[in-house]
């Protein structure tokens, strides 16, 4: 139950702070109107070291079912403990976007008439609508997400700290923000790169229930690519892992 709670507070504030700079950079009369994808991309990174500052401790800072599954898949993680992460990761997005909601509610008002924008702020669409080739770009890019991580921990990217080896992952945070922005710069130009469905599905269904004046529908008909692409890609970088390593 503690690696739960510590689960949901640290994607709770991933949430916070990366639908966070997407309401800052997008909504109407906001200081960081305009900031763009490379404010959006850092303002990402650094919200995932937020949640791994939080999290990583106590739980390991998954933050996200995809890296949960793939870790269980990759025989890193106990599949037991994957369905309590799930659910802790879910409602800490779910949280997390509220949170960005109310933070922002007089910037939401005054971006009534731009409904596509504001569901940008909580969720992904593509800039292409193409569905089989956006579940393949989630896919493409989880699979990277969820390789890496795995590989940060690999004998290869060991240093040595006096008499005690240590890898790459040890240095805790900072290598998985590094990852984060460079996804986002290099593959998230076609569908924003959610590979999470805490970051994705649970900031979606907080749109659909809030009352957000001038909203649009919450784009269910691509929901599931964000969803599947991040799973799928998982389950191949476990499986990839498993082959290499």
């Amino acid at each position: 139950m503690t690696e739960c709670i510590f689960e949901f507070l640290g994607t709770l504030v991933l949430v916070l702070f990366g639908d966070g700079v997407c309401a800052a950079t997008s909504l109407n009369k906001s200081k960081a109107k305009g900031g763009g994808w490379v404010v959006i991309a850092l303002g990402w990174g650094l919200a995932v070291m937020m949640g791994v500052l939080i999290a990583g401790p106590v739980s390991g800072a998954h933050l996200n079912p995809a890296v949960t599954l793939g870790l269980a898949v990759a025989g890193q993680f106990a599949w037991g403990a994957v369905p309590g992460y799930v659910v802790a990761q879910m409602a800490g997005g779910f949280v997390g976007a509220l949170l960005v909601y109310v933070f922002y509610k007089d910037h939401y008002a005054a971006t009534a008439e731009e409904p596509d924008t504001m569901l940008g702020t909580f969720c992904t669409m593509p800039a292409i609508w193409n569905p089989w080739r956006n579940f393949l770009s989630e896919l493409i890019a989880s699979c990277v997400l969820v390789f890496v991580i795995l590989a940060l921990a690999t004998r290869g990217n060991a240093f040595q700290v006096g008499e005690t080896a240590a890898s790459t992952g040890a240095l805790g945070a900072w290598p998985v923000t590094c990852l984060i922005m460079a996804l986002g710069m290099s593959l998230g130009g076609t569908t924003g790169y959610a590979m999470n469905p805490a970051r994705d599905l649970s900031p979606r269904c907080a749109h659909a229930v809030l009352p957000i004046k001038g909203k649009r529908d919450s784009g269910w008909s691509y929901s599931w690519v964000p969803v599947a692409g991040p799973l799928a890609g998982a389950c191949i970088a476990a499986g990839l892992y498993l082959l290499v390593f």
